[in-house]
């Protein structure tokens, strides 16, 4: 019998999702039970984003207007906010929203048990089970975090205040979950984290095993076999990229060619600004190393617009550089002057309207590219992972991704309706394209 229901709200990255995937792992052995309706509710847990300051607006809007919703109906429910916006604001928060009746920074996360046992005054006598693996994945893809926080202090961004130092994951609890999702029928690993780059490298002496993330890959393609699943990694810096894991990305046949590296910009001036390193020569240097050693690979790229003292010839620099290395993929962000931050104090920020000139101009050409490298796939046969089914005016509609699409970021397969389920892996011709999403017809055996 379950103690009382609760329903979950994450905003915010893919690692808040791994991170509401914990607690609702910890909370159902503990015999709570998941609604998807406030007014079924006892409590709703919200997990937060506060990366940018429009992520902490959103953030407190939608946990405002969860609370009129309760305060209209006819159900007691208890507001519980986690995640990134306690994180960074946890002092000022319980005078701030009154209507919120816990707030869970991210370090106490897997304390959520005692702080909903609480709220609801559930008694134990003994304490709650404890899962090995903490995670309740039911799709084709799940998001493995091997690291937390961040030892960069990029002068933009406020993710080390907010998250803390960097701290790998231990390769045997990675490995423990990878081996129990893909038990549980997960298709495809993604590894992910601030920073994935230099995973191990706060490893003491004594620890064994894998110890840089190319060792890691290795490990968790070993893990995986010989069941049919792919590995990708996200977030990468640019300085991650040794030759060591270069060849694993090359070598494995589990991990898929598709790099994704956050460069923000590429004068080497505005870099320095952002308290990261590079230059546009040694960029493009690395880029091309890329193509060289690992031919038809796909690259995901960022690119931060309208950073304080940005020229307008530093601007351009940055386009023309987009432009000539074809980026299959780019996310534009405009500069978000954030509080705590380095950039947030420095003279020279940059106008509005400017800005979102900059922006929308980097972003038509991000869009013109990426349709133009979606197109490019017309007319082949890869595999695609069936990720669900939708209603559509013409019937249903299976919908899926390819390996050189990052779930939910990068575009998706749409096939007619066939017997496939979720989880299926189907050999897919891709016959037309339309922005970043690819018509496919399932090719038959």
């Amino acid at each position: 019998m379950a103690h009382a229901s609760l329903m979950y709200i994450t905003l915010g990255c893919a690692k808040n999702e791994v991170d509401t995937d914990r607690m609702r792992s910890l909370l159902t052995a503990a015999d709570y039970e998941e609604v998807f309706d406030p007014a079924e509710a006892d409590a709703v847990i919200i997990n937060t984003c506060s990366f940018l300051a429009s992520a902490t607006s959103e953030s407190i809007e939608t946990t405002l207007a969860l609370a009129d919703e309760i305060a209209d109906g006819v159900r007691s429910t208890r507001i519980i906010m986690c995640g990134c916006v306690p994180s960074r604001y946890g002092d000022d928060l319980p005078q701030e929203l009154p209507e919120v009746a816990a707030f869970v920074r991210t370090d106490e996360e897997d304390g959520i048990v005692a702080v909903v046992d609480e709220l609801l005054g559930v008694e134990r006598e003994m304490p709650p089970f404890i899962p090995t693996v903490k995670r309740t994945v039911e799709s084709a893809v799940a998001y493995v975090k091997i690291s937390d926080g961040c030892n960069r202090f990029c002068s933009f961004c406020a993710i080390p205040y907010i998250r803390g130092r960097y701290h790998s994951r231990s390769a045997e609890s990675i490995l423990e979950e990878v081996r129990d999702l893909v038990a549980g029928g997960v298709r495809e690993i993604v590894l992910i984290g601030q920073d994935t780059g230099i995973w191990g490298t706060d490893f003491s002496d004594e620890v064994q095993g894998p110890r840089n993330l190319a060792q890691l890959m290795q490990a968790v393609a070993e893990a995986v076999r010989p069941e049919h699943v792919w590995i990708r990694v996200l977030y990468l810096q640019p300085e991650g990229m040794t030759d060591e894991l270069i060849a694993t990305i090359r070598d494995t046949p589990e991990v898929l060619p598709y790099i994704d590296i956050p460069v923000q910009h590429c004068n080497a001036r505005v870099l320095k600004a952002m308290h990261r390193s590079g230059s546009e020569e040694q960029l493009s240097e690395l880029f091309a190393k890329l193509r060289r050693e690992i031919p038809n690979m796909v690259i995901r790229t960022t690119s931060l617009v309208g950073f304080p003292t940005e020229t307008d010839e530093e601007a351009e620099q940055m386009l023309a550089f987009m432009d000539r290395e074809g980026f299959d993929y780019t996310s534009v962000f405009a500069y978000s002057q954030e509080e705590g931050t380095r950039a947030a104090t420095m003279d020279d920020q940059i106008d509005e309207d400017v800005k979102l000139e900059r922006t929308q101009g980097a972003m038509d050409l991000a869009e013109s590219l990426g349709f133009a490298a979606t197109a490019s796939h017309v007319g082949e046969i890869a595999e695609v992972i069936v990720d669900g089914i939708e209603e559509t005016d013409d019937g249903p509609e299976l919908i899926g991704h390819a390996w050189f699409q990052a779930p939910d970021s990068d575009g998706a397969v749409h096939l007619d309706a066939s017997e496939a389920s979720v989880g299926d892996i189907l050999q897919v011709k891709f016959i037309d394209s339309f922005c970043y999403e690819l018509i496919g017809e399932v090719v038959e055996d």
